[in-house]
Protein backbone atom coordinates (compact mmCIF):
# COMPACT_ATOMS: atom_id res chain seq x y z
CA UNK A 1 0.00 0.00 0.00
CA UNK A 2 2.62 2.48 0.77
CA UNK A 3 6.29 1.72 -1.05
CA UNK A 4 4.97 3.90 -3.61
CA UNK A 5 3.75 6.17 -1.50
CA UNK A 6 5.35 9.52 0.55
CA UNK A 7 3.80 11.73 2.62
CA UNK A 8 4.37 14.73 0.78
CA UNK A 9 2.75 13.07 -2.81
CA UNK A 10 -0.17 15.05 -2.38
CA UNK A 11 1.47 18.13 -3.31
CA UNK A 12 1.68 17.42 -6.57
CA UNK A 13 -2.19 16.55 -7.11
CA UNK A 14 -5.01 18.55 -7.44
CA UNK A 15 -6.32 20.18 -4.44
CA UNK A 16 -9.26 21.58 -3.61
CA UNK A 17 -10.91 23.22 -0.39
CA UNK A 18 -7.65 24.45 1.02
CA UNK A 19 -6.29 27.98 1.81
CA UNK A 20 -3.69 29.72 0.07
CA UNK A 21 -0.71 30.86 2.31
CA UNK A 22 0.38 34.49 1.08
CA UNK A 23 3.65 33.85 3.34
CA UNK A 24 5.42 30.95 2.12
CA UNK A 25 7.97 31.03 4.93
CA UNK A 26 6.06 31.56 7.67
CA UNK A 27 4.33 28.03 6.38
CA UNK A 28 7.41 26.52 5.89
CA UNK A 29 8.42 27.56 9.26
CA UNK A 30 5.24 26.42 11.06
CA UNK A 31 5.41 22.93 8.92
CA UNK A 32 9.01 22.30 9.99
CA UNK A 33 8.24 23.25 13.84
CA UNK A 34 5.40 20.73 13.77
CA UNK A 35 7.22 17.79 12.07
CA UNK A 36 9.49 18.41 15.45
CA UNK A 37 6.35 17.82 18.00
CA UNK A 38 5.73 14.52 19.28
CA UNK A 39 2.41 12.95 16.89
CA UNK A 40 -0.94 13.44 18.91
CA UNK A 41 -1.73 9.48 18.94
CA UNK A 42 0.08 6.45 18.36
CA UNK A 43 0.04 3.82 15.77
CA UNK A 44 -0.89 1.00 18.42
CA UNK A 45 -4.25 3.16 19.49
CA UNK A 46 -5.05 3.29 15.23
CA UNK A 47 -4.54 -0.45 14.79
CA UNK A 48 -6.69 -0.98 17.87
CA UNK A 49 -9.29 1.21 16.42
CA UNK A 50 -8.99 -0.83 13.04
CA UNK A 51 -9.24 -3.69 14.61
CA UNK A 52 -12.48 -2.66 16.60
CA UNK A 53 -13.90 -1.33 12.76
CA UNK A 54 -13.36 -4.67 11.68
CA UNK A 55 -15.86 -6.22 14.33
CA UNK A 56 -18.43 -3.59 13.17
CA UNK A 57 -17.81 -4.63 8.93
CA UNK A 58 -18.96 -7.81 10.40
CA UNK A 59 -21.87 -6.93 12.25
CA UNK A 60 -20.64 -7.71 15.85
CA UNK A 61 -19.98 -3.93 16.88
CA UNK A 62 -21.51 -0.81 16.56
CA UNK A 63 -19.74 2.55 15.67
CA UNK A 64 -20.81 5.76 17.51
CA UNK A 65 -19.24 8.88 15.87
CA UNK A 66 -20.13 12.32 16.80
CA UNK A 67 -18.20 15.62 18.38
CA UNK A 68 -18.26 19.50 17.21
CA UNK A 69 -19.42 20.57 13.80
CA UNK A 70 -16.17 23.09 13.79
CA UNK A 71 -13.94 23.01 16.89
CA UNK A 72 -13.40 26.93 18.26
CA UNK A 73 -10.41 27.82 19.77
CA UNK A 74 -12.54 30.32 21.66
CA UNK A 75 -15.20 28.06 22.97
CA UNK A 76 -12.18 25.64 23.88
CA UNK A 77 -12.22 24.93 28.02
CA UNK A 78 -12.42 21.39 30.03
CA UNK A 79 -16.13 21.94 30.50
CA UNK A 80 -17.17 21.90 26.64
CA UNK A 81 -14.72 18.64 26.49
CA UNK A 82 -16.35 16.77 29.55
CA UNK A 83 -19.97 17.75 28.27
CA UNK A 84 -19.43 16.34 25.09
CA UNK A 85 -17.65 13.08 26.61
CA UNK A 86 -20.26 12.37 29.18
CA UNK A 87 -23.61 12.50 26.44
CA UNK A 88 -21.50 10.55 24.41
CA UNK A 89 -21.15 7.84 27.34
CA UNK A 90 -24.81 8.04 27.65
CA UNK A 91 -25.59 7.37 24.29
CA UNK A 92 -22.82 4.23 24.17
CA UNK A 93 -24.76 2.79 27.21
CA UNK A 94 -28.20 3.24 25.47
CA UNK A 95 -26.90 1.79 22.26
CA UNK A 96 -25.11 -1.25 23.91
CA UNK A 97 -28.42 -2.10 25.80
CA UNK A 98 -30.44 -1.81 22.09
CA UNK A 99 -27.91 -3.75 20.20
CA UNK A 100 -26.57 -6.71 22.41
CA UNK A 101 -23.00 -5.74 21.38
CA UNK A 102 -20.00 -3.29 22.00
CA UNK A 103 -20.14 0.28 21.08
CA UNK A 104 -17.01 1.63 19.40
CA UNK A 105 -17.15 5.44 20.35
CA UNK A 106 -15.10 7.98 18.28
CA UNK A 107 -15.26 11.86 18.72
CA UNK A 108 -14.85 14.54 16.39
CA UNK A 109 -12.77 16.00 19.07
CA UNK A 110 -9.10 16.82 19.11
CA UNK A 111 -8.52 18.07 15.45
CA UNK A 112 -11.87 18.88 13.72
CA UNK A 113 -10.64 22.14 13.20
CA UNK A 114 -11.21 22.94 9.76
CA UNK A 115 -14.40 23.09 7.54
CA UNK A 116 -15.48 22.58 3.69
CA UNK A 117 -16.87 25.86 2.49
CA UNK A 118 -19.49 26.13 -0.50
CA UNK A 119 -18.16 28.96 -1.84
CA UNK A 120 -14.48 30.67 -1.38
CA UNK A 121 -15.86 34.03 -0.67
CA UNK A 122 -18.99 35.05 1.17
CA UNK A 123 -20.54 38.86 1.31
CA UNK A 124 -22.07 40.64 3.97
CA UNK A 125 -23.70 44.67 3.72
CA UNK A 126 -22.03 45.01 0.04
CA UNK A 127 -18.53 43.55 1.69
CA UNK A 128 -16.96 40.21 -0.12
CA UNK A 129 -14.16 38.32 2.01
CA UNK A 130 -12.71 34.97 2.23
CA UNK A 131 -15.12 32.35 3.96
CA UNK A 132 -14.09 31.49 7.26
CA UNK A 133 -12.53 28.13 7.33
CA UNK A 134 -12.33 27.10 10.42
CA UNK A 135 -10.44 28.43 13.39
CA UNK A 136 -6.87 26.64 12.22
CA UNK A 137 -7.09 28.42 8.99
CA UNK A 138 -8.58 31.75 9.12
CA UNK A 139 -10.82 33.66 12.00
CA UNK A 140 -14.39 33.54 12.34
CA UNK A 141 -14.95 37.81 12.69
CA UNK A 142 -15.92 39.30 9.59
CA UNK A 143 -13.38 41.58 9.21
CA UNK A 144 -10.37 41.41 6.29
CA UNK A 145 -8.08 40.53 9.28
CA UNK A 146 -9.41 38.03 10.17
CA UNK A 147 -10.16 36.03 6.77
CA UNK A 148 -6.16 35.66 5.96
CA UNK A 149 -5.16 32.38 6.12
CA UNK A 150 -2.31 32.18 8.99
CA UNK A 151 -0.32 29.17 9.49
CA UNK A 152 0.68 30.21 12.95
CA UNK A 153 -3.68 29.07 14.02
CA UNK A 154 -1.76 24.80 13.25
CA UNK A 155 0.29 25.59 15.78
CA UNK A 156 -2.71 26.44 18.27
CA UNK A 157 -4.28 23.60 16.87
CA UNK A 158 -1.91 21.58 17.79
CA UNK A 159 -1.96 22.71 21.29
CA UNK A 160 -5.78 22.18 21.74
CA UNK A 161 -5.61 19.29 20.72
CA UNK A 162 -2.88 17.71 22.56
CA UNK A 163 -4.86 19.03 25.60
CA UNK A 164 -8.32 18.03 24.83
CA UNK A 165 -6.52 14.03 24.18
CA UNK A 166 -5.13 14.56 27.50
CA UNK A 167 -8.35 15.36 29.24
CA UNK A 168 -10.21 12.54 27.19
CA UNK A 169 -7.70 10.27 28.22
CA UNK A 170 -8.03 10.87 31.82
CA UNK A 171 -12.12 10.74 31.61
CA UNK A 172 -11.75 7.49 29.81
CA UNK A 173 -9.56 5.99 32.37
CA UNK A 174 -9.83 7.52 35.88
CA UNK A 175 -13.50 6.06 36.75
CA UNK A 176 -15.07 8.87 35.02
CA UNK A 177 -16.57 6.51 32.57
CA UNK A 178 -17.89 4.34 35.20
CA UNK A 179 -20.96 2.09 33.97
CA UNK A 180 -23.03 2.75 37.10
CA UNK A 181 -22.51 6.80 37.11
CA UNK A 182 -22.96 7.25 33.32
CA UNK A 183 -26.31 5.23 33.73
CA UNK A 184 -27.83 7.28 36.73
CA UNK A 185 -27.17 10.43 34.43
CA UNK A 186 -29.70 8.92 32.06
CA UNK A 187 -31.80 8.06 34.42
CA UNK A 188 -32.09 11.98 35.34
CA UNK A 189 -32.98 12.60 31.50
CA UNK A 190 -35.78 9.68 31.96
CA UNK A 191 -37.38 11.29 34.60
CA UNK A 192 -38.50 14.53 32.76
CA UNK A 193 -42.12 14.44 31.81
CA UNK A 194 -41.28 14.52 28.39
CA UNK A 195 -39.10 11.69 28.26
CA UNK A 196 -41.31 9.82 29.57
CA UNK A 197 -41.17 6.74 26.60
CA UNK A 198 -37.83 6.07 26.97
CA UNK A 199 -38.13 5.33 30.61
CA UNK A 200 -38.90 1.88 30.20
CA UNK A 201 -35.90 1.09 28.31
CA UNK A 202 -34.10 2.90 31.01
CA UNK A 203 -35.47 0.67 33.40
CA UNK A 204 -34.16 -2.67 32.33
CA UNK A 205 -31.18 -0.97 31.81
CA UNK A 206 -31.65 -0.49 35.49
CA UNK A 207 -32.44 -4.00 36.00
CA UNK A 208 -29.15 -5.41 34.12
CA UNK A 209 -26.98 -3.53 36.15
CA UNK A 210 -28.75 -4.67 39.12
CA UNK A 211 -28.23 -8.03 38.15
CA UNK A 212 -24.76 -8.34 37.57
CA UNK A 213 -24.03 -6.42 40.93
CA UNK A 214 -25.87 -9.52 42.29
CA UNK A 215 -23.85 -12.13 40.18
CA UNK A 216 -20.88 -10.12 41.45
CA UNK A 217 -19.78 -8.34 38.55
CA UNK A 218 -18.74 -4.92 39.96
CA UNK A 219 -16.21 -2.28 39.30
CA UNK A 220 -13.83 -3.27 42.29
CA UNK A 221 -13.11 -7.21 39.72
CA UNK A 222 -14.19 -5.88 36.20
CA UNK A 223 -12.04 -2.57 35.22
CA UNK A 224 -14.16 -2.53 32.24
CA UNK A 225 -17.35 -0.62 34.07
CA UNK A 226 -15.06 1.98 34.77
CA UNK A 227 -13.38 2.48 31.74
CA UNK A 228 -13.92 2.92 28.20
CA UNK A 229 -11.80 3.07 24.80
CA UNK A 230 -12.54 6.54 23.27
CA UNK A 231 -10.55 7.81 20.12
CA UNK A 232 -10.69 10.41 18.22
CA UNK A 233 -11.18 11.50 14.27
CA UNK A 234 -11.31 14.49 12.17
CA UNK A 235 -11.67 15.87 8.41
CA UNK A 236 -8.62 15.73 7.52
CA UNK A 237 -8.67 18.69 5.26
CA UNK A 238 -5.79 21.12 6.01
CA UNK A 239 -3.27 18.70 4.26
CA UNK A 240 0.07 20.80 5.23
CA UNK A 241 -1.06 20.15 9.02
CA UNK A 242 -1.37 16.26 8.09
CA UNK A 243 1.87 15.78 6.64
CA UNK A 244 3.99 17.41 9.54
CA UNK A 245 2.44 15.14 11.90
CA UNK A 246 2.81 11.78 9.72
CA UNK A 247 5.10 9.47 11.13
CA UNK A 248 6.36 6.21 10.72
CA UNK A 249 5.55 3.81 13.20
CA UNK A 250 8.29 1.61 14.82
CA UNK A 251 6.60 -1.51 14.82
CA UNK A 252 5.41 -2.20 11.28
CA UNK A 253 7.64 0.59 9.47
CA UNK A 254 4.29 2.17 7.96
CA UNK A 255 3.15 5.63 8.10
CA UNK A 256 0.50 6.44 10.29
CA UNK A 257 -1.60 9.91 10.50
CA UNK A 258 -0.67 11.36 14.12
CA UNK A 259 -3.15 14.05 14.22
CA UNK A 260 -5.99 11.79 15.18
CA UNK A 261 -6.89 7.66 14.88
CA UNK A 262 -9.08 8.18 12.41
CA UNK A 263 -9.42 10.60 9.73
CA UNK A 264 -12.00 11.17 6.97
CA UNK A 265 -12.07 12.37 3.29
CA UNK A 266 -15.08 14.67 3.08
CA UNK A 267 -17.72 14.66 0.23
CA UNK A 268 -16.44 17.92 -1.53
CA UNK A 269 -12.70 16.20 -1.12
CA UNK A 270 -13.08 12.66 -2.67
CA UNK A 271 -11.72 13.27 -6.01
CA UNK A 272 -10.09 10.41 -7.23
CA UNK A 273 -6.84 11.52 -8.35
CA UNK A 274 -6.88 14.56 -5.86
CA UNK A 275 -4.72 15.56 -3.00
CA UNK A 276 -6.67 14.62 -0.12
CA UNK A 277 -7.41 10.78 -1.33
CA UNK A 278 -3.34 10.77 -1.89
CA UNK A 279 -2.88 11.55 1.29
CA UNK A 280 -5.01 9.23 3.44
CA UNK A 281 -3.97 6.33 1.23
CA UNK A 282 -0.62 5.83 2.58
CA UNK A 283 -1.41 6.05 6.28
CA UNK A 284 -2.35 2.77 7.88
CA UNK A 285 -5.07 4.83 9.86
CA UNK A 286 -8.68 4.08 9.90
CA UNK A 287 -9.91 6.18 6.79
CA UNK A 288 -13.61 7.31 6.79
CA UNK A 289 -15.12 8.39 3.20
CA UNK A 290 -17.83 11.12 2.83
CA UNK A 291 -20.55 9.37 0.06
CA UNK A 292 -22.54 12.13 -0.78
CA UNK A 293 -26.41 12.12 -3.42
CA UNK A 294 -23.01 12.62 -6.24
CA UNK A 295 -21.04 9.66 -5.67
CA UNK A 296 -21.10 7.50 -8.46
CA UNK A 297 -21.03 3.64 -8.33
CA UNK A 298 -17.84 3.83 -10.67
CA UNK A 299 -15.94 6.41 -8.47
CA UNK A 300 -16.96 4.41 -5.03
CA UNK A 301 -15.43 1.53 -6.88
CA UNK A 302 -12.40 3.34 -7.62
CA UNK A 303 -11.93 4.85 -4.15
CA UNK A 304 -12.25 1.72 -2.60
CA UNK A 305 -9.30 0.36 -4.83
CA UNK A 306 -7.21 3.03 -3.88
CA UNK A 307 -8.11 3.74 0.15
CA UNK A 308 -8.05 -0.26 0.75
CA UNK A 309 -6.30 -1.96 -1.79
CA UNK A 310 -6.01 -4.87 0.59
CA UNK A 311 -9.72 -4.99 1.51
CA UNK A 312 -8.44 -5.07 5.22
CA UNK A 313 -11.81 -5.31 7.34
CA UNK A 314 -11.68 -2.22 9.69
CA UNK A 315 -9.88 0.27 6.73
CA UNK A 316 -12.51 1.95 5.52
CA UNK A 317 -16.00 3.37 6.75
CA UNK A 318 -18.26 4.75 4.23
CA UNK A 319 -20.49 7.58 5.92
CA UNK A 320 -23.60 7.86 3.60
CA UNK A 321 -24.93 11.56 3.86
CA UNK A 322 -27.72 12.03 1.61
CA UNK A 323 -31.10 13.55 3.34
CA UNK A 324 -33.73 12.67 4.61
CA UNK A 325 -36.34 11.44 1.24
CA UNK A 326 -33.18 10.47 -0.23
CA UNK A 327 -31.26 7.64 0.99
CA UNK A 328 -33.65 5.15 -1.04
CA UNK A 329 -32.33 6.90 -4.27
CA UNK A 330 -28.54 6.81 -3.68
CA UNK A 331 -27.63 4.19 -0.89
CA UNK A 332 -29.05 1.01 -2.78
CA UNK A 333 -26.60 1.40 -5.89
CA UNK A 334 -23.97 1.80 -3.54
CA UNK A 335 -24.60 -1.14 -1.84
CA UNK A 336 -24.58 -3.15 -4.77
CA UNK A 337 -21.09 -1.76 -5.60
CA UNK A 338 -19.24 -2.78 -2.77
CA UNK A 339 -21.07 -6.18 -2.94
CA UNK A 340 -19.72 -6.61 -6.76
CA UNK A 341 -15.75 -5.60 -5.34
CA UNK A 342 -16.88 -8.08 -2.29
CA UNK A 343 -15.07 -4.94 -0.28
CA UNK A 344 -15.07 -4.77 3.69
CA UNK A 345 -16.54 -1.45 4.56
CA UNK A 346 -18.35 0.06 7.70
CA UNK A 347 -21.65 1.38 6.87
CA UNK A 348 -22.56 4.45 8.75
CA UNK A 349 -25.08 6.80 8.28
CA UNK A 350 -24.38 10.87 8.94
CA UNK A 351 -27.69 12.33 9.03
CA UNK A 352 -27.14 16.01 9.15
CA UNK A 353 -25.14 17.08 6.33
CA UNK A 354 -28.07 16.47 3.95
CA UNK A 355 -30.95 18.16 6.01
CA UNK A 356 -29.88 21.46 6.95
CA UNK A 357 -32.31 24.68 5.80
CA UNK A 358 -32.05 28.10 6.77
CA UNK A 359 -35.54 28.62 9.69
CA UNK A 360 -37.67 31.40 8.90
CA UNK A 361 -35.89 33.35 11.36
CA UNK A 362 -32.94 33.13 9.53
CA UNK A 363 -30.59 30.96 11.24
CA UNK A 364 -29.40 27.92 9.08
CA UNK A 365 -30.62 24.91 11.08
CA UNK A 366 -31.56 21.22 11.08
CA UNK A 367 -34.99 19.71 12.17
CA UNK A 368 -34.43 16.68 14.69
CA UNK A 369 -37.31 14.63 12.46
CA UNK A 370 -35.30 14.76 9.02
CA UNK A 371 -32.67 13.82 10.62
CA UNK A 372 -34.16 10.91 12.85
CA UNK A 373 -35.93 9.75 9.42
CA UNK A 374 -32.80 9.55 7.85
CA UNK A 375 -31.35 7.44 9.97
CA UNK A 376 -35.01 5.17 10.02
CA UNK A 377 -34.39 5.26 6.23
CA UNK A 378 -30.45 4.07 6.69
CA UNK A 379 -31.53 0.96 8.71
CA UNK A 380 -34.36 0.21 6.41
CA UNK A 381 -32.61 0.33 3.73
CA UNK A 382 -29.81 -2.55 4.62
CA UNK A 383 -32.45 -4.18 6.58
CA UNK A 384 -33.91 -5.00 3.14
CA UNK A 385 -30.60 -5.34 0.94
CA UNK A 386 -29.31 -7.87 3.55
CA UNK A 387 -26.31 -5.57 4.56
CA UNK A 388 -25.40 -4.21 8.12
CA UNK A 389 -25.87 -0.59 9.35
CA UNK A 390 -22.69 -0.25 11.05
CA UNK A 391 -22.67 3.17 12.77
CA UNK A 392 -24.16 6.81 13.16
CA UNK A 393 -22.49 10.05 12.94
CA UNK A 394 -23.44 13.13 14.48
CA UNK A 395 -22.36 16.16 15.16
CA UNK A 396 -23.14 17.18 18.21
CA UNK A 397 -22.49 18.84 21.50
CA UNK A 398 -23.05 18.66 25.36
CA UNK A 399 -23.73 22.11 25.56
CA UNK A 400 -27.55 22.80 25.80
CA UNK A 401 -27.58 25.03 22.75
CA UNK A 402 -30.48 25.96 20.39
CA UNK A 403 -29.35 24.62 17.23
CA UNK A 404 -31.15 22.29 15.70
CA UNK A 405 -35.02 22.32 15.71
CA UNK A 406 -37.34 19.46 17.23
CA UNK A 407 -36.83 16.82 19.91
CA UNK A 408 -38.19 16.32 23.55
CA UNK A 409 -38.02 19.79 24.49
CA UNK A 410 -39.01 20.89 21.23
CA UNK A 411 -36.86 23.72 20.11
CA UNK A 412 -38.44 25.77 17.95
CA UNK A 413 -37.54 28.21 15.17
CA UNK A 414 -38.10 31.21 17.54
CA UNK A 415 -36.06 29.39 20.16
CA UNK A 416 -32.94 29.00 17.75
CA UNK A 417 -31.47 32.51 19.05
CA UNK A 418 -31.44 31.77 22.76
CA UNK A 419 -28.00 29.80 22.14
CA UNK A 420 -27.29 29.58 18.64
CA UNK A 421 -23.54 29.28 19.49
CA UNK A 422 -21.72 27.18 16.83
CA UNK A 423 -18.73 28.04 14.39
CA UNK A 424 -20.21 26.52 11.55
CA UNK A 425 -23.30 24.23 11.32
CA UNK A 426 -25.78 23.56 13.47
CA UNK A 427 -25.62 20.72 16.27
CA UNK A 428 -27.60 18.47 18.59
CA UNK A 429 -27.78 19.41 22.19
CA UNK A 430 -27.60 16.77 24.44
CA UNK A 431 -31.16 15.96 25.01
CA UNK A 432 -31.19 15.72 20.91
CA UNK A 433 -28.45 13.14 20.76
CA UNK A 434 -29.33 11.08 23.81
CA UNK A 435 -33.09 11.17 22.74
CA UNK A 436 -32.18 9.99 19.05
CA UNK A 437 -29.71 7.49 20.90
CA UNK A 438 -32.40 5.47 22.14
CA UNK A 439 -34.34 6.11 19.34
CA UNK A 440 -31.23 4.10 17.07
CA UNK A 441 -30.86 1.42 19.66
CA UNK A 442 -34.68 0.39 18.95
CA UNK A 443 -34.09 0.43 15.48
CA UNK A 444 -30.95 -1.96 16.37
CA UNK A 445 -33.21 -4.17 18.89
CA UNK A 446 -35.53 -4.73 16.36
CA UNK A 447 -33.51 -5.64 14.02
CA UNK A 448 -31.83 -7.95 16.47
CA UNK A 449 -34.76 -9.55 17.10
CA UNK A 450 -35.64 -10.06 13.57
CA UNK A 451 -32.17 -11.76 12.89
CA UNK A 452 -32.50 -14.30 15.77
CA UNK A 453 -36.06 -15.01 14.20
CA UNK A 454 -34.86 -15.96 11.10
CA UNK A 455 -32.10 -18.31 12.71
CA UNK A 456 -34.62 -20.31 14.39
Amino acid sequence: MTRAWSKSDWRNKPRVQMPEYTDEAALQAVESQLSKYPPLVFAGEARKLKKSLAEVSEGRAFLLQGGDCAESFSEFNADNIRDTFKVMLQMAMVLTYGAKMPIVKVGRMAGQFAKPRSAPTETVNGVELPSYRGDIINGFEFTEADRVPDPQRMLQAYTQAAATLNLLRAFSHGGYADVHQVHAWTLGFTDREEAEKYRDMASRISDTLDFMKAAGVTQDNAHTLQSVDFYTSHEALLLEYEEALCRTDSTTGLPVAGSGHMIWIGDRTRQPDGAHVEFARGVQNPIGLKCGPSTTADDLKVLMKKLNPANEAGRLTLIARFGAGQVGEHLPRLIRAVREEGAKVVWSCDPMHGNTIKSSTGYKTRPFESVLREVQEFFAIHNAEGTNPGGVHFEMTGRDVTECTGGVRAVTDEDLSNRYFTACDPRLNASQALELAFLVAEELSSRQETIAAASM
